[in-house]
């Protein structure tokens, strides 16, 4: 029993001595640390972590190391972060570039699975950023941290309706009725439309095979927007870091 509550209040003079600790180092390391999370600072709160948890888990680990092992590691980060700012090559090297995901309203397909984003993970991006209809996007981008940063039409970032006091009479959003060849016979049902409508439209835009279609959608006044795979006419930006 005695081992035991031993054990305990090590353990809680660990937490009280590392954490604050750690709160110093974290602040130390600048806020990228704490909200954008590249790759490199994901890796060192990866270690941080662990090594936090491990000494204060484990009563016989010795202290004093690790905190050394937690200042050296905010140290370390400080001097890479210092030296990929004086450095491009070695930011390059520790950041992933940028990726164009949407260009024009268009799926960039060979894109999304290069860096293994699928169809819903942009919709839901886009969604998030009060984007529900893909023709509405000019340039949609996954960033090195993996967020989603967005570009809408010039003519979607002018005078609203609701400047003009204009009513709205139909939903500002678009649905899926076709990803990656497969149809949403549901999504159909539900505008009251059917797939000899879908595959006539389809027709007038030059398609005539449904599985060279990535992604169509429907909005409620029945305009049909379509993203072919592989389309090659995309005219992708130089996005870089």
């Amino acid at each position: 029993m005695l081992e035991f509550l031993k054990d305990l209040f090590i353990v809680l003079v660990r937490i009280v001595t590392i954490l604050p600790l750690l709160l110093f180092i974290t602040l130390f390391m600048g806020k990228r640390a704490i909200g954008e999370i590249p790759v490199f600072d994901f890796l060192i709160v990866i270690i941080l972590g662990a090594v936090v948890g491990a000494d204060i888990a484990d009563p016989n680990i010795e202290h004093f190391p690790t905190i050394m092992a937690i200042i050296f590691i905010g140290v370390f980060q400080r001097v890479i972060a210092n030296w990929k700012i004086a450095n491009r090559k070695v930011g390059k090297l520790l950041t992933l570039e940028p990726t164009v995901v949407i260009q024009d309203g268009k799926f960039i397909d060979k894109n999304l699975k290069k860096i293994r984003y699928s169809i819903d993970n942009i919709l839901q991006m886009l969604r998030e950023k009060n984007v529900f209809d893909i023709s509405e996007v000019e340039t949609a981008i996954i960033e090195g941290n993996g967020a989603l940063s967005v570009l809408k039409k010039p003519q979607k970032n002018s005078v609203t309706r609701e400047d003009l006091n204009i009513v709205n009479t139909t939903s500002l959003i678009s649905f899926p009725v076709i990803i990656e060849g497969t149809i949403y016979s549901d999504v159909l049902k539900n505008v009251n439309l059917n797939e000899a409508w879908l595959i006539q439209q389809l027709a007038d835009q030059g398609v005539h095979d449904i599985n060279s279609v990535f992604f169509a959608s429907i909005n409620r006044n029945l305009e049909l927007h379509v993203s072919l795979k592989n389309e090659n006419n995309i005219n992708i930006p130089p996005i870089k870091h």
